[in-house]
Parts: structure tokens; sequence; C-alpha cells
């Protein structure tokens, strides 16, 4: 398979060095945790893999004792909601499988993480509220059993923001998760605890769910790279509902060919999922393709500066963006400012942009809970009733559960709207001549622990269908992480893993967190 090819290909430029290390770890009395493995891509774990070095079992204990070290106690970043009491006996099958009858493709043997709104046979599946806790549904999500198809160990299921209406990663059943770049701060949500625990090496990839920036903004406060596909890239069938319109799951990941991986094996058509229908002849043979060094040389991108500052608290990231866009113009892009007039008001409403998430979740949530019949709670009624939900969920779950019914004129008008952001945002780049739009991912750094997140940018591509990714572009002064996002056209992922790889191998701004250091026996 040619996709596998280039993996392969990516994975022998490291291997040398990989080798080189493990056996300098030997000749150490307490070699301690293989520290060439942290921050390793797939490619370089595969190439580890298959030569023998390293097997799927020894980075299933590896991430493993990670977690024990640094989500159970150190730092506690309270990442993970539960582990695979499964994963180790996985593991052996799928090394058992390499040596027998080879590989099933480049996630074979590779650890997952996979966010708690995700059902997952055999683990508890409770969107983050008490509400749900000890529900472990009998099937896998869709994207699960893709992953699970194409060899991923399912490691173990992430924190979330409590049924994902949030950014900040709290809920009822697991509390706050922390940054690992700065622990008294918030790692963004809902996918936050994907997002800390990718970032911290307790696993190799991971998966997060994006109804309005829920994959991009923990990416951008972990310094990981995101993406959030064309609407109807990827199945949403087995995962706990926030709102049909917007809901799509995506991979979080330390490097853009992990992300590129990962997209193909859960892009495409799902039956379950008539959206995903749209997917069908958009999808190219693999986005590994598009995994082009020079792939900025020539790309014109408009930094849309309706997003890129409203405050005087957006400025210290803005600045990080202006230099990732030098960065790119010394790769050979030109870069041009760009405004949308009114942008505000197409993406808005009287919720902040999140008046469709109000009327839809009711009858999303009931639906889903109505095949669901092991759930133990039958709709959002009892949800509410119950008292089973984070005091700071309250005023929120209750108007969901007052909500209108989606019948209604106003409803119609936000959807209407979204036809004409669409169009605003594809007319502006046919009229520049452009590629794609940059702006910030989220225009403030991670707040305090128990304080409110400011400054998203996630209703344009979330509103409008578009896709976008999420790539690191530098830390302000105190350590934190910000994230660049690039927007494109629909099906366009492919352009876009191909500029934020080759902006990603020109900058190389992904740094690990300093609070979850390599491991060592004594310790």
């Amino acid at each position: 398979m040619y996709s596998f090819g280039v993996i392969k290909a990516l994975g022998f430029m490291f291997l040398g060095s990989i080798l080189m290390t493990w056996f300098a770890c030997q000749q150490q009395e307490n070699s301690g945790e293989k520290m060439q493995f942290l921050e390793a891509s797939i490619p370089e774990l595969q190439a580890a893999l298959d030569e023998g070095v390293v097997t799927s079992e020894d980075l299933v204990e590896i991430y493993l004792d990670r977690i024990t070290a640094y989500d159970q106690q150190g730092p506690s970043l309270n990442a993970i909601s539960v582990t695979n009491p499964d994963a180790m006996e996985n593991a052996q099958a799928l090394d058992a499988e390499r040596k027998t009858s080879g590989v099933r493709g480049p996630l074979h043997g590779i650890p997952v993480v996979v966010k708690d709104n995700y059902e997952t046979v055999g683990m508890q599946t409770a969107g983050g509220s008490a509400s749900l806790a000890g529900w472990i549904p009998p099937h896998d999500a869709f994207l699960v059993k893709r992953l699970r198809e194409a060899g991923a160990i399912i490691l173990a299921k992430t924190n979330m923001h409590e049924f994902a209406m949030g950014v900040t990663n709290l809920g009822s059943l697991f509390g706050q998760t922390r940054n690992p770049y700065h622990l008294d701060r918030n790692p963004g949500g809902s996918s936050g605890g994907t997002g800390a625990a990718v970032a911290a090496n307790f696993a190799t990839i991971g998966m997060g769910s994006d109804t309005c920036g829920s994959v991009r903004i923990p990416a951008s406060h972990n310094s990981l790279v995101g993406i959030r596909g064309t609407q109807g890239l990827a199945s949403r069938t087995g995962i706990i509902p926030l709102s049909h319109t917007q809901d799509i799951g995506g991979p979080l990941g330390r490097s853009v060919v992990d992300v590129a991986i990962v997209l193909d094996a859960i892009a495409g058509y799902d039956p379950a999922d008539p959206e995903t229908a749209e997917s069908v002849g958009n999808i190219p043979e693999s986005y590994t393709a598009f995994l082009r060094e020079e792939g900025l040389r020539g790309a014109r991108i408009g930094l849309l500066t309706n997003l890129l500052s409203k405050a005087p608290e957006d400025e210290q990231v803005a600045r990080v963006i202006r230099r990732a866009m030098s960065e790119m113009e010394h790769q050979g892009a030109t870069v041009i400012e760009v405004a949308i007039p009114g942008l505000d008001e197409l993406m808005l409403d009287r919720d902040g942009g999140f008046l469709v998430l109000t009327y839809e979740f009711r009858e999303d949530l009931n639906n889903y809970l109505d095949q669901h019949p092991s759930a133990p709670v039958r709709s959002l009624k009892e949800i509410v009733q119950s008292g089973k939900y984070h005091p700071k969920m309250a005023s929120r779950l209750h108007e969901r559960q007052n909500s209108l019914p989606t019948e209604t004129p106003e409803y119609s008008e936000i959807l209407l709207k979204r036809v004409v952001l669409k169009r605003v945002v594809l007319q502006l780049m046919a009229d520049n001549n452009l590629d794609v739009l940059a702006y910030p991912t989220i225009r403030q750094i991670a707040a305090p622990l128990g304080e409110d997140q400011e400054g998203s940018n996630c209703h344009l591509s979330a509103n409008s269908g578009l896709p976008s990714i999420t790539v690191p572009a530098g830390f302000i002064e105190e350590g934190l992480p910000v994230g660049l996002e690039l927007l494109g056209r629909a099906w366009s992922e492919g352009l876009l893993i191909e500029l934020a790889y080759a902006y990603e191998q020109f900058s190389h701004h992904r740094l690990s967190p300093g609070s979850t250091p390599p491991l060592h026996d004594h310790e």
C-alpha cells in the first residue's frame, strides 16, 4: 500500500538514531524508561517495532507507567478516566500477529487514547458525567472500530468537559484536567484529556471530537496538531452527541504525520451516518501523500485579521501568529492580510454563537439514549432531575432542557446564516486567490483553573463546515503554547496537511512539557 510505503520510508530515516540511543541505554546500569520512545512518531515507532527494538507490549508498559506516575500521582494531570484492562493482552496478540502474518498497516500495535464520549466495548463511556458513571456500551463507536481494525491498541479513555459543553475540561465524574505545560492552567476542551495525555506522552496518538473547537483548542493549548475535517468526513456513530450539525471526530497528535496516518484510518463512509456519504469521492488514497517539506512554496495564505486580535489580552498570542506568518513567508508562501466585513454577525448569535447547540442538544441526546437502553439515564430531563452533574453545568443543562424545539423560525435562520457564512468565506478566498485562511485557534493563552476561557475562534470552521487544522506556532514568554489554525475549502484536508507539515518541519515548535519528564527505575 502506497501510504504504508511512505510511512516506512519516513520511519527508517530515524531508525539509526533510535537504535543508537537504545543500545546506549542498555549499557547503563539503571537505564530506566526508554527515553527515545517519548515524542516518537508513528513511523519512528513502526520502524523500531519492525526491527524488534521494541514491542507493542513494551510501549503499553511504558505508557501505563507514565499514566501511573503522572496522572494518578506526581503532577496528577487527571487526563485519564479509565485504562483498558485488556490493553496488554491486545498488545501481545498484535506482537504475535506481526511475527506470523505481518502488519495490518501503520497503526498496527500503536497505543491510542480515546475521548470519554466515544463508545468502547469493555470500557466505561460516560461523557465526563456522573449521570452516566459505570455505563459500558455493547458496541464500539464507528471510529473506534476503524482504529481497532487498523491494529491500534485502545489504551485508555480520556477525561473531557462534561457532555462536551465547555473548553476548560471540567466534569462531575472526573473533576478538572490540568495543562501539562502549566499545572494551574486548563488544557482546553472539551477534548482536553486527550490533549493533555498526548502532550504528556501517555500514548502515541489520541482521538477527540470537535463541535466548536473541541479538538483544535486542546491542540493549541498543548502544542499539538489537531484537525477538524469537512463536515461529513468522519462518522459520528457511537459518539455521545452535542450537536448533529456540528459534531465530528478527529485526531490529536504530536506531529502532522501522525494525524495524517490516523485520518487515513478513520475517514470515509459509514452507512449508519448518512452525512458521511458526502465524503465518497472526496478522500485521497492516502493523506500521507501530502507530506511535502516544500509544501508552502508558492502557497497563498490570507491572515484573517477579524480573528487575530479583538482585545488587549489577545496581543501576546497575535504576536506569535504574526511570527508564524513570517516563518511561512521564509518558506516561500505569500501572506496577505484580509478581513470579512460583518464576520461576527455571521458567526455569532444571542448565545455567543452556541444557539444551535441549545436547540439541538436535548433532541440529539434523547434520541441517542433511546437507542441505548442499557444507559443508566433515559433523557436529558432525567439527568437534570438527578442532579448528577457538575454545579457549573447546571444553568446550561437547564437551559437546554427547556429550549424550544428545532421547528422554529429562529433555528432555520441560524442554519441559513451558515450557508451565507460559507459563501462569504469562499468568495474572499476566490477574490484574493487564496489557498487557506490563517488565524489563531484561540486568541488567548490557557486560562488559570477555575476561570473562564476567552478568545475562541472555533465558530468559523464549525459553522461553515469547512475543514481546518491546528499546528504548533510557538510559545509565549511564560512557556504556554499557541496554535495556528489554517482553514481551507471543503475536502481540502490534503492541502491543509501539506501546508501544516511544511511549516512544522521548518519551525519545529513542538516541545514536550516539563512537568512529565522521562521516568527512571529509581523513581
